[in-house]
């Protein structure tokens, strides 16, 4: 840990979002970051700061400790359905208490708030409705847009830069419900391990990231996944291949989506047991996945045959009703 490098950081962002830096000195450090890569220290403080500008839920602490989040980086460029959007509905089906943390597309033709808002899920609720709704029926869908407008100065200067930078690794670190568990998807496995150790600095309890050998920022079903594990403290690097719990490799064009109206008609054929693919191979090991960090299972042979269950017993299509129908209730 580099003590020093992460306190200039956090001076740094403070000066980029107070927008006390010209927009050049904003972007000329931005590309430096870039071309020096960036460090799980400058990662992590980059992403403290972030928070502190994001308007936040007003969520007790004790609360906070069994929330969960399942939320990618992006910017595979993949084209697949929704996956971690799907997972976190079928997590909330298992009992988990999920704070789902998206965005409406950026890199794709559907990204989590258009999908979910295309089955027919109320977006537009204030931070203690979302509260409420989280507690009413344990899920609730935190829109980045509203929460993070200390972003608006920043965004043109992204926009002027043919490369990503910092920012496009933020969005699953800062989380408006300060949740302490996470899956986290990556899309380049150089940054599992800095990514994990950002959140083990920013006080993570237990967490995963992962980005597959194929590029998804997901744990994938055609081909094996890196991994970077956070558990008591401590960050073991490790890799997941699908075929150790039983299912056949497939390829990534099985697993395209289309636009939001379609990949909401995949999660929900998905939920009501009506899509037997890989689709749904993939959906049931990466919410396995979720429901290990959640602290639910142990063993994720056991959690997938766990996750068919909810599946086939129907309790997944009415978790989703549940949730539409509270989030329209305000």
């Amino acid at each position: 840990m580099n003590n020093k490098l992460f306190n200039e950081t956090l001076d740094d962002f403070e000066n980029i979002f107070t927008n006390s830096w010209s927009s050049d000195k904003t972007k000329n450090y931005l590309i430096k970051l870039y071309q020096d890569g960036e460090s799980f220290e400058q990662i992590a403080a980059a992403s403290s700061v972030m928070q502190k500008y994001s308007t936040k839920l007003p969520i007790e602490e004790s609360l906070k400790d069994t929330i969960i989040d399942n939320c990618g980086t992006g910017g595979d460029k993949s084209g697949t359905f929704n996956i971690s959007t799907t997972c976190s509905l079928l997590l909330s089906a298992c009992g988990s208490i999920v704070a789902k943390h998206g965005n409406k597309s950026i890199t794709s033709q559907s990204g989590s708030a258009d999908m979910l808002e295309a089955l027919g899920l109320n977006l537009s609720l204030d931070i203690k409705t979302q509260v409420d709704m989280l507690e009413k029926c344990g899920f609730v869908f935190m829109f980045a847009i509203n929460h993070h407008k200390a972003m608006k100065h920043i965004m043109p200067i992204r926009r002027s830069l043919n490369h990503r930078t910092i920012f496009n690794l933020l969005g699953p670190l800062t989380s408006p419900a300060g949740v302490k568990k996470q899956l986290v998807g990556v899309f380049d496995k150089a940054f599992t391990n800095k990514m994990a150790n950002a959140l083990k600095l920013n006080g993570a309890s237990r967490a995963m990231v992962v980005s597959s050998k194929d590029g998804l920022d997901e744990i994938s079903i055609c081909d094996i996944t890196y991994v970077s594990k956070l558990e008591n403290g401590s960050i073991v690097d490790m890799v997941i291949d699908p075929r150790d719990f039983g299912f056949k490799l497939s390829t990534l064009d099985k697993l395209k989506g289309g636009d939001a109206i379609t990949n909401s008609h995949i999660t929900k054929d998905i939920l009501e047991g009506k899509i037997t693919d890989a689709k749904l191979d993939v959906v049931l090991l990466n919410t396995a996945y979720c429901l290990w960090v959640d602290g639910k299972i142990d063993d994720i042979k056991d959690g997938i045959k766990y996750l068919r269950d909810i599946i086939k017993t129907k309790t997944a299509i009415k978790k989703l009703k549940q949730i539409i129908d509270v989030s329209n209730s305000y």
